[in-house]
């Protein structure tokens, strides 16, 4: 029984963009077909086969440019050659042998691809020799008077090559790249081989038409020594970007290329809606060993651990890189946080069970390292939230007593309600900056902190969220610190311009938080608890799940503290208004889940219930982290 195939939506405009290819392709070659003309003298036949075999050679001998590796062959310098030695005919009866010989010779390609690859090179060769007649060119010698022709083909030929290709890729790979952004990166990356083969192939006319085979054969020799030359242009440069990407001591890649790839693998995980997983690893007590046996077999240790990650990732599709010191990080796409919970662990029992000289100094008795998980959700924006989490998670399994594995949200250990207090009298003594400008912030934020505390409880919240949740609350108008007081204090309605400059102090409140590391894990809420629901809040106009579950949160319970306490530039609202206001409102500024959720709370507050437990389908992924 045959199996059916099926051709995808995405699939249609790549099988579309091939069709039209083909037909047109073909369709040239026979219109040209018409004026082909066979009246060649011995001497001509023996230099047209000359010349297959020399497209043939060169076809076979291709080199890659840099940076990212586009194959070329200097093949077309002689289809250009006898377009102007012999017109496009000609070159395209070569084009089709030199077709049928490839595609026998590579059996294995489809069959499709070689029609597509001998239609592109027909269109080429067409438009090339279409400009070359329409220019006023003329056969045979190269002539002076027409050097504009010949530049014309020239250009001809290598616009309808980018076009060909980058029309190709955009349509067979629509999620890769526009097609602006591939006509300039195939520009970029092949100009230098495009100039050698627009001046070899009139070289090529010269010497063919004065020296016949003896010419084409010096010229193949040239051709032959720039592809090597171009081989070993390539070579050289893959050699000093691989220095540049890898940490010579472990073998991995360094620190600088892991930025590099996690903004590509982030902005793919984007586009895809495929899982991406990071993982922060520490061997563990590795100062320990270093102290005991010295730096040099410190290092040695860090090669092992650099030569395990790099067997193991491989294989996984994985993309390992020294972190820094004895860190490690280990980029996943397409796992998600439990695959990538899988895969850490067993390479963690293999360490365990890989020999090591001192090993005995270790309180396992045995190599070992900690890890921390992050994965990677919708509203996640910025690389370093990921990275952030990871390490959260990392110093989670540390707590936990080491050689252990942790996802960020999930079994992490539970904090010391002290720590909260600590950092709560922290953020306290830095909101106090408020009371000689503006007690009513202060006071406000003090509200929205105390909301928050009952909300963690009526969401579940684990211990890490619900810290950075009511933190974040506390802290999430400190930017406002930076408004002039004759704004922050105006009675009545703002002028466009100052409330511009309202809107300016999540901006300054982010780089408040940045400042100190205690508080980096609380700016989302800072950032973005003026986001809407509906995308046209701000800083950025993000939207639904691209706001942080809890930081929509954050924006529900600081909009209905603000309609009911008393602030300079708006009316007080009773709590009845404040919850048709945010009714009125679910769905374009508000989650429309949370805020039903939050108006059953101040419901129950009211009448002096019990605080109503949240629904689990809230807390999207599983988790109801902030970032």
């Amino acid at each position: 029984m045959f199996k059916k195939r099926l051709i995808t939506q995405q699939q249609i405009p790549g099988l579309v963009g091939t069709t039209v290819f083909c037909l047109l392709g073909t369709l040239l070659f026979l219109l040209h077909m018409r004026s082909l003309s066979l009246e060649y003298t011995s001497a001509d036949w023996l230099l047209l086969g000359s010349m297959l075999a020399a497209s043939l050679v060169l076809y076979m001998y291709t080199f890659q440019v840099p940076p990212d590796g586009s194959k070329q062959s200097m093949d077309s310098v002689v289809y250009l050659a006898c377009i102007f030695t012999y017109g496009s005919a000609a070159s395209l009866v070569m084009l089709l042998v030199s077709a049928v010989i490839f595609a026998f010779i590579e059996r294995k390609l489809a069959w499709w691809k070689h029609l597509l690859n001998f239609s592109i090179y027909s269109i080429m060769i067409s438009g090339a020799g279409g400009m070359f007649h329409l220019m006023g060119g003329r056969l045979g010698y190269l002539q002076n008077v027409h050097l504009p022709a010949y530049v014309g083909a020239l250009v001809a030929y290598f616009i309808l090559n980018l076009i060909c290709i980058s029309l190709y890729y955009c349509l067979m790979y629509r999620n890769r790249d526009n097609l602006y952004a591939l006509l300039k990166g195939l520009l970029r990356e092949s100009m230098l081989v495009y100039l050698c083969i627009l001046i070899l192939s009139l070289v090529l006319t010269i010497m063919v038409v004065h020296n016949g085979v003896t010419g084409l054969g010096l010229f193949l020799g040239i051709s032959l020594l720039l592809s090597h030359l171009f081989r070993m242009q390539f070579g050289m440069y893959q050699q000093v970007q691989e220095r540049a990407n890898t940490d010579q001591r472990t073998g991995l890649y360094n620190h600088t290329y892991f930025e590099q790839i996690l903004d590509v693998q982030l902005q793919q995980a984007r586009n895809t809606g495929k899982p991406l997983s990071l993982a922060m690893v520490d061997i563990d007590d590795f100062k320990k060993y270093n102290d005991h046996f010295g730096h040099l077999k410190g290092d040695r240790l860090l090669g092992l651990m650099g030569q395990i990650l790099k067997e193991e990732s491989e294989t996984a599709g994985i993309s390992a890189s020294r972190y820094g010191g004895e860190e490690f990080s280990l980029l996943m796409p397409g796992y998600d946080t439990q695959q990538a919970l899988e895969f850490i662990n067993r390479l963690r029992k293999r360490i365990n069970d890989t020999p090591y000289e001192g090993v005995e100094i270790f309180p396992h008795g045995c190599l070992s390292f900690s890890a921390g998980i992050s994965g990677y959700k919708p509203d996640i924006h910025d690389k370093s939230l990921l990275v952030d989490q990871a390490d959260q998670a990392l110093y989670g399994a540390k707590k936990q007593g080491k050689n252990t594995v942790q996802i960020f949200g999930e079994s992490q250990p539970v904090q010391d309600e002290q720590d909260i207090a600590q950092d709560v009298k922290n953020i306290e003594q830095l909101l106090s900056l408020f009371l000689y400008k503006d007690i009513d912030t202060f006071k406000h934020s003090k509200r929205v902190f105390r909301y928050a505390m009952d909300m963690s409880k009526v969401l579940g919240l684990d211990p890490v969220s619900r810290k950075q949740f009511v933190l974040g609350a506390l802290i999430h108008d400190i930017g406002k610190l930076e408004i002039p007081r004759d704004i922050i204090r105006k009675q009545g309605k703002l002028s466009p311009s100052e409330w511009e400059t309202v809107k300016k102090h999540v901006v300054w409140g982010k780089e408040i938080a940045l400042i100190q590391e205690q508080f980096k894990a609380l700016v989302p809420y800072i950032e973005l608890h003026h986001e809407r629901y509906d995308g046209k809040g701000y800083p950025h106009g993000y939207q639904r799940e691209e706001i942080p579950l809890l930081c929509r949160m954050l924006t529900v319970i600081d909009s209905f503290d603000a309609m009911t306490s008393e602030r300079p530039y708006q009316n007080t609202k009773s709590v009845e208004d404040a919850i048709r206001e945010l009714r009125a409102c679910a769905g374009t500024q508000f989650d429309p889940d949370l805020t039903e959720l939050f108006i059953r709370y101040i419901e129950a507050r009211q009448k002096g219930k019990a605080l109503p437990a949240a629904d689990v389908n809230l807390l999207y992924a599983g988790s109801p982290t902030t970032s």
